[in-house]
């Protein structure tokens, strides 16, 4: 997993992304969906149920992933 910013002073989703990352590896996707879907929601992310389904799954599997966040 990487982010661009230090984790204190990230973003709300990339926060909550890298801390999800440190703490709930080899839980259920499921798990970490439900919270990565709050976390996007309260962030006013328009994330596809198919990029949440990815980056749970790499958070899941402890692989590595690059969390690309574009603001228009």
């Amino acid at each position: 997993m990487t982010t661009c910013w230090p984790t204190a002073r990230a973003p709300p989703y990339q926060q909550a992304f890298a801390e999800l990352a440190g703490t709930h590896r080899g839980r259920s996707v499921a798990e970490i969906l439900t919270l990565l879907r709050r976390a996007a929601d309260e962030a006013l992310l328009g994330f596809t149920d198919a990029d949440l389904r990815e980056q749970a799954q790499a958070i899941s599997a402890g692989e590595p992933y690059v969390l690309r966040v574009t603001v228009a």
